[in-house]
């Protein structure tokens, strides 16, 4: 069982696709396959169950990929401690979010103190940045939505109320705020079930006893309020939309009588991680960022 090995085994249960994998490793397709086959042959047990050209990770297979996940990380992690070390180059930050839109400023900032550093964006749902963050792709998560577990450390940035969209003219516009149930005969505009304002919509309405009537999901969260705006639905957005739209918007925005509705933006990263000098200073500087009085 070599390294390569496991690196092989990783693309393919990330891709569950022997030909991806082969292209994300720029290697032939058939020596994937063999290097799958001999590795359930030394474990003993099938990691994928197989229909056809098909192929689908198993639970054993899941258990295996925790387990390399973490070894591989581990290895990543020395290496890119080394480097730090031995001062080769100004060094690289990964970030996953589940909206860039929030990275700009902080980006700025740290593009001004770390100008040679590289910098690599991961849009991704809650789910995915646990894969990102298990295997050591990224160095830190923004994440809306709770991402705790075993091993994450996470620092609350910000907490915001979500506020409720509605087309100009549309009857609840001229309301200062709106119950969920009041809600329940609405079309909405939303993300797909994932990203945080689907998790919350779905949250509030399942309180009430209610399903949400989606109407348009999408991975664009920036094209929601043209949308709402063109009459197509209703939907949630962070109460930082109101800055963005500005006061000549196509949308009114509305509080929801609900305790909950809001989103708290969380970084998260590895615990006993290595964190570089520059993913420090990222850390230091998003923190900053959304929270100046701590500094």
């Amino acid at each position: 069982m070599d390294l390569l090995s496991l690196r092989y085994f990783q693309a393919v249960a990330r891709h569950q696709h022997i030909s991806r994998a082969a292209e994300e490793l720029r290697v032939a397709q058939p020596s994937v396959s063999r290097t799958i086959l001999r590795l359930e042959s030394e474990l003993g047990v099938q990691l994928f169950d197989r229909q056809g050209r098909r192929i689908r990770l198993n639970e054993h297979g899941a258990a295996f990929l925790r387990r390399v996940e973490r070894a591989l990380a581990e290895l990543d992690d020395g290496r890119r401690e080394l480097a730090d070390a031995s001062g080769a180059g100004p060094g690289r930050v990964a970030v996953a979010a589940e909206t860039l839109f929030q990275l700009a400023g902080v980006l700025s900032a740290f593009r001004a103190l770390r100008p040679g550093v590289s910098v690599r964006l991961f849009q991704a749902p809650v789910e995915s940045m646990r894969r990102h963050l298990g295997s050591g792709e990224v160095d830190f998560a923004l994440a809306s939505q709770p991402l705790a577990g075993s091993g994450l450390c996470a620092v609350e940035l910000v907490r915001e109320e979500v506020l409720l969209a509605v087309p100009l003219g549309h009857p609840l516009s001229g309301r200062g705020s709106v119950a969920v149930a009041e809600l329940a005969d609405e079309d909405f505009v939303t993300t797909r079930t994932g990203h945080w304002q689907r998790t919350l919509l779905e949250r509030l309405f399942a309180r009430e006893g209610l399903t949400p009537r989606v109407v348009c999901e999408g991975d664009e969260a920036a094209a929601t309020p043209e949308l709402i705006g063109s009459g197509l639905g209703i939907g949630l957005m962070p109460a930082i939309a109101r800055r963005a739209l500005g006061e000549h918007g196509m949308v009114a925005l509305l509080r929801v009588d609900a305790e909950d509705c809001r989103r708290t933006l969380t970084l998260v990263w590895r615990d006993h991680a290595h964190l570089s000098p520059a993913a420090l200073d990222f850390r230091r500087v998003a923190v900053e960022a959304f929270m100046p009085d701590a500094s």
